[in-house]
C-alpha cells in the first residue's frame, strides 16, 4: 500500500514538473498580421536588394533627360495609409469618371519620362483619372549610383502606404487600373493585389513577378506583361516560372516577350527599342480599353 501511495504521488509530482515546464517555455501567440505583413513584403524586399546591386545598376544606363513643354498634369498631395502626405502628378478626367490609372515610375524616381507617359495614356484612353504617384517623396535620380542609393534607402512599408493612399483616394467606387515600367511593373502587380475587387486591370512592363501563391490567387483582374528576352530583371526564366505560378492560381495572364534589353520600352534609355515599344504601347491600351 506504501509502494502504491508513492507511486502516486511520485507521478503527481512530475506531472506538476512537467506542467510548470510547459508554461515556461511557451512563446507569446504569434501575430497574424505581423506574419501577413512580413510575407507581403517578401517581393518588394527581394527587389530592393536586387536593384541595390551594381550589377542591377548596369543595366539601367543614365537616362536622356526630357524636357517637356505643356504637361497635362499638375503635382497634388493626398494622404497615405500611413498618415503622411504623399504626391502625385496627376490628370483629371474631362468628365467626372470613375476610373483611375495609376501610373508608376521606374527606379529613377517620378522624372519628366514617367509624366510624359502619363499624358500619352490619358490622352489615348480618354475618359480616365491618371495619377502617377510618386513613391520616392519627391527625390530623383539622374544616375545609375545615385537611383541606387535611393533604392537602398528605400521604406517598402512607405511605398506600400502610398499606393493604398492613392486607391483611396480613388474612392470606395472606383474602378482601379495600373501601368508600370521596372520598379513599377513589380509595383503596378503590387498595386493589382492592394486594390482587391476594384482591381479591373494592371500593365506591367518587365517588373519583378511576384511568387506568393496566396497573394497571387487573391488578384481579381487580368494582367498584361511585357517583357525583354535578353533581360535578367526579371529574366526569361522568372517569366516562365510567373506564367506557370498564374495558371496554377486560376488567374488570366497575357504574356508578350520581344527581343530586347532591360529598359526597352523607355525612351530616354539608351536600350529603348521602339519597334518593341510600339507594339507594347498599342497592346496595353487596347487592352485598357477592352478592361
Amino acid at each position: 500500500m506504501k509502494k502504491l501511495l508513492f507511486g502516486l504521488l511520485a507521478v503527481l509530482f512530475t506531472a506538476g514538473l512537467l506542467s510548470w515546464h510547459w508554461e515556461k517555455t511557451q512563446y507569446s501567440p504569434v501575430d497574424k498580421a505581423g506574419v501577413i505583413d512580413c510575407l507581403n513584403m517578401e517581393t518588394q524586399q527581394a527587389y530592393k536588394l536586387e536593384a541595390s546591386t551594381p550589377a542591377f545598376a548596369a543595366m539601367h544606363p543614365a537616362p536622356i533627360v526630357a524636357n517637356p513643354e505643356n504637361l497635362l498634369g499638375k503635382m497634388t498631395n493626398f494622404e497615405a495609409a500611413d498618415g503622411k502626405q504623399a504626391s502625385a502628378y496627376f490628370i483629371p478626367a474631362k468628365k467626372k469618371s470613375n476610373k483611375w490609372l495609376i501610373v508608376i515610375q521606374e527606379w529613377w524616381g517620378l522624372n519628366d519620362n514617367i509624366k510624359l507617359e502619363s499624358d500619352k495614356y490619358y490622352s489615348a484612353l480618354g475618359d480616365v483619372n491618371v495619377m502617377a504617384v510618386d513613391m520616392y517623396d519627391g527625390k530623383i535620380a539622374a544616375t545609375p549610383d545615385s537611383a541606387m542609393k535611393l533604392m537602398r534607402g528605400a521604406d517598402m512599408g512607405r511605398m506600400t502606404a502610398i499606393i493604398q493612399g492613392a486607391i483611396k483616394k480613388a474612392g470606395p467606387d472606383a474602378s482601379i487600373y495600373s501601368v508600370g515600367w521596372c520598379f513599377g511593373g513589380m509595383w503596378s502587380l503590387q498595386t493589382a493585389i492592394l486594390a482587391g475587387p476594384q482591381a479591373k486591370g494592371t500593365v506591367m512592363y518587365y517588373g519583378r513577378p511576384e511568387t506568393n501563391m496566396d497573394k497571387l490567387k487573391s488578384i481579381k483582374c487580368d494582367i498584361i506583361g511585357f517583357f525583354g528576352n535578353q533581360d535578367q530583371a526579371p529574366s526569361p526564366a522568372m517569366v516562365n516560372q510567373f506564367e506557370k505560378d498564374m495558371k496554377e492560381a486560376g488567374k488570366n495572364l497575357s504574356v508578350n516577350r520581344y527581343e530586347a534589353n532591360h529598359g526597352f520600352a523607355n525612351p530616354s534609355n539608351p536600350s529603348f527599342n521602339p519597334t518593341a515599344t510600339a507594339d507594347a504601347y498599342a497592346k496595353a491600351i487596347a487592352f485598357l480599353k477592352a478592361h
